[in-house]
């Protein structure tokens, strides 16, 4: 059950991939992990990448092997019918109405700092976001795929520039001894930073959308993972080489303020861009993925409004319905004038419980739906639900960014970041 047109290569991949794990977390989590563990959390990114290699292995296997735009809802429908798939696919889209407003306000919150925005400008800049995000679902995944590949290649290089200008040696870098490391304060961090690689579902929403899903829908998986992870740990050595971190710093400042010690004030809006696009980027790939779903799920009933594929074979029905929720829903936190913040807490908790539901059933939905791929090996798979937007940056730290360009402006050059501000709508 296909129907998608197959027109992703390895490459697009590695950046849709990349910058969904990226997305709304790499400004802030290097900050978070480093507060609550400091060196330690050198130690705690490999550890991690090791920790999440199994799972990511068992979806590449299923998207190999099983390629369809239901993703986790197709395994399952699989393994145990069409009831559970459907239960599934709602956990998933469960999402809309809280996280993917929340994620909006965050990413928009870049252009407050280099604007000013408030309230109704704030507004416009979230809708004019959603509107982007429709011309690029409508031109097809490897529009998709090519924006998210520049995207990846931009954060990547504002890194290594930064690094550069930093003049950081690998000596300079404060790995802690084997025997000195602080295991407490190493769990700690992978609590945090665990979120950044839930991730990888959602990428499986595209794998029947590859030319070559049984080659290339693992690679990609694979490079994407270790490439964020690789990014997360080199922004964790930046935040813990200048300091950039503390408790009365925003989390998302921490990059910016890099940006501004090294390059200056002007440079600000480079930071500001990426950050937008990183934002923009995980945003994207969601709504994209959501749509999939949606898609999928109509399948049931072939005459439905949200089983049509447009003549580009775009299920643009679906993104509508998916798009025109965010709408919806991003409105109405503007007039009822909901607090984002506690949106927010209401977001994380909600989440808490769906993942806690699909993960209930993970090892079971591996060990049936893998057991079909032969060999009578033994898999294991923890199933992730949609957590994307639990990476831990609260939609108030969207005002990070304002920080820093707040206090540049006013020339105090010492106390860039150092204090978060809050104006208009971003509290």
């Amino acid at each position: 059950m296909s129907g998608l047109k197959q027109e992703l290569g390895l490459g697009q991949g590695v950046g849709l991939l990349s910058t969904s794990l990226l997305g709304t977390g790499v400004f802030a989590v290097p900050a978070l992990a480093a507060l609550v563990a400091g060196d330690n959390s050198l130690w705690a990114w490999p550890l991690l990448i090791l920790l999440v290699f199994p799972i990511a292995i068992v979806f590449a296997l299923l998207g190999r092997h099983f390629p369809s735009a239901g993703g986790v809802a197709h395994f399952v429908d699989m393994a145990f019918g069409p009831r559970l798939a459907s239960v599934t696919g709602w956990l998933f889209l469960s999402v809309i109405p809280v996280g993917l407003p929340a994620a909006l306000h965050i990413a928009t919150g870049f252009g407050q700092a280099l604007f000013g925005w408030h309230d109704a400008q704030l507004l416009l800049a979230e809708l004019g976001t959603l509107a982007i995000v429709w011309w690029v679902g409508s031109r097809g995944a490897s529009s998709s795929a090519n924006l998210q590949t520049l995207v990846a290649v931009l954060i990547v290089a504002l890194i290594v520039v930064v690094w550069w200008r930093g003049g950081i040696s690998p000596a300079q870098i404060p790995f802690p001894a084997p025997a000195e490391i602080d295991r407490g304060q190493l769990f700690s961090a992978l609590s945090v930073m665990f979120w950044c690689f839930v991730g990888l579902e959602a990428f499986a929403h595209l794998a029947s959308e590859f030319k070559h899903p049984e080659r290339d829908f693992p690679r990609a998986l694979m490079i994407g993972l270790l490439l964020a992870g690789s990014v997360y740990w080199a922004c964790t050595v930046l935040v813990l080489h200048f300091h950039a971190f503390g408790e009365e710093m925003a989390a998302a400042a921490s990059l910016p303020n890099i940006v501004v010690r090294l390059f200056g004030v002007e440079a600000l809006w480079v930071a500001c861009v990426i950050g937008y696009l990183a934002c923009f980027a995980s945003l994207n790939i969601y709504i994209q993925s959501f749509a999939r779903l949606v898609w999928s799920q109509a399948q049931h009933k072939p005459h439905s409004y949200l089983a049509r594929l447009s003549p580009r074979q775009i299920p643009r029905n679906a993104l509508n319905a998916v798009l025109g929720s965010c709408v919806v829903s991003t409105l109405g936190i503007y007039l009822l004038d909901i607090n984002l913040d506690a949106a927010d807490r209401l977001r994380q908790w909600h989440f808490h419980h769906d993942l806690s539901a699909v993960h209930a059933g993970g090892l079971s939905f591996a060990a049936r739906s893998l057991s079909a791929i032969g060999g009578g090996g033994q898999h294991s798979l923890s199933a992730a639900g949609d957590g994307w937007l639990e990476k831990p940056v609260r939609a108030g730290d969207a005002g990070g960014a304002v920080a820093v360009f707040t206090q540049a402006q006013a020339g105090d050059g010492k106390r860039v970041g150092l204090q978060r501000k809050r104006p208009g709508r971003i509290c």
